[in-house]
Parts: C-alpha cells; sequence; structure tokens
C-alpha cells in the first residue's frame, strides 16, 4: 500500500472519524490576508482527513468558488491553496467535535480569545465568521445578524456568514454563494 500526499483525497473509516474526537485541523493563515474565514470547529469527519470542511456534503467549496473566492473549485484536500488567493481558515474551537452544539459557552469564549491574539498577530483585512451561533455565544453578542457588524476584532471588521454545513438546511447553495459574495465583494473590490 502506497502512502498518501497531505492533499490526496481519501474517505475515512469509522473507525478513524470516532478517533478523531478533540483533534485539530492546521489553520491555513498567513500575514496580511484578505479575509480570515472562521468555522466554529472542525467536525470529526475533518480532523480525521485533516482538512478544513471536508465532510461530504458541506457545501463550503463549491459556495468559495461560486462567489468568486477562487478560480476553480477546489476540494478539501486543498485547502491550503486559498491563501495563495489571499484567503485563510481557522476555528474559534479547534478541537473537532461530532456536532458544533457539544460545544460549551466556556470553551467558545476561551476560544474567542485565542482567535483575537490571532487576529491580532496575523492581521487580516476583515474576519468573517461561518456560522452565527457560536459568534453569539462566543462573543456575547445574543443580537448579532448576519452581515457586517458595528464591531471589530483586533481592528478587524467582522462579518457573519451562515453555516455551509449540510445540517443547515435553512440555505441553498445560491444562498450560500450570494452571502459570500457580498463579503469578498466589499473587502477585495474596494
Amino acid at each position: 500500500m502506497s502512502k498518501r500526499t497531505p492533499t490526496e483525497p481519501w474517505k475515512p473509516t469509522s473507525q478513524q472519524i470516532a478517533a478523531a474526537r478533540g483533534k485539530r485541523v492546521p489553520d491555513c493563515i498567513a500575514m496580511d490576508l484578505h479575509i480570515l474565514l472562521v468555522g466554529i470547529n472542525p467536525s470529526l469527519y475533518s480532523a480525521a482527513v485533516g482538512h478544513h470542511f471536508a465532510r461530504p456534503g458541506n457545501r463550503f467549496w463549491p459556495t468559495l468558488h461560486l462567489a468568486g473566492f477562487t478560480p476553480r473549485l477546489l476540494s478539501p484536500f486543498e485547502d491550503q491553496q486559498l491563501v495563495e488567493y489571499g484567503y485563510g481558515i481557522t476555528n474559534i474551537v479547534p478541537g473537532a467535535t461530532a456536532r458544533a452544539d457539544e460545544l460549551t459557552d466556556d470553551e467558545l469564549k476561551r476560544g474567542a480569545r485565542n482567535l483575537t491574539r490571532k487576529v491580532r498577530r496575523f492581521r487580516p483585512r476583515c474576519v468573517a465568521f461561518v456560522g452565527i451561533t457560536a459568534y453569539r455565544a462566543a462573543f456575547d453578542r445574543p443580537r448579532a445578524t448576519m452581515g457586517e457588524q458595528a464591531e471589530q476584532l483586533a481592528s478587524a471588521p467582522i462579518w457573519l456568514l451562515p453555516n455551509p454545513s449540510g445540517l443547515n438546511a435553512h440555505y441553498q447553495l445560491a444562498d450560500f454563494a450570494r452571502h459570500f459574495a457580498e463579503l469578498r465583494q466589499a473587502v477585495c473590490d474596494d
């Protein structure tokens, strides 16, 4: 059996997925990005394969392409290439869980403090949260709504976007693409 490269697609076994609880997925980050996209935390599937938004059915990668972030549809196994286009990915909470609702408010608040330090260090032009509910809990903003926020995070404007998880039935792919394109146009087309 040949050894896989880090960007080679593969499907984890159910045992590998179960064993991924608490594991981290490496950030896709660099200095002075246009937009740092912030997920809630990695899914077990993403942690098992070591790449962001990797669970089949997640609409993140098709959304980025349709919204003009990438010139072609990237695979989750190409997540580090996103940095070449001026975008990055991190999470509020680094450890994987089966569902985001397993996270405690304390974990989210601790993650918010760590994220603030990361944003200060890497200085993205904008921080976009992919998932409004976790943002509300992590930053104690219970009334936050979709779109640009009045607050900033370490001098970076904040945007809230819908979570493209397959579990989010409130939005279709075109809806996600519209929200993400609005962000990209506001930040990158000025």
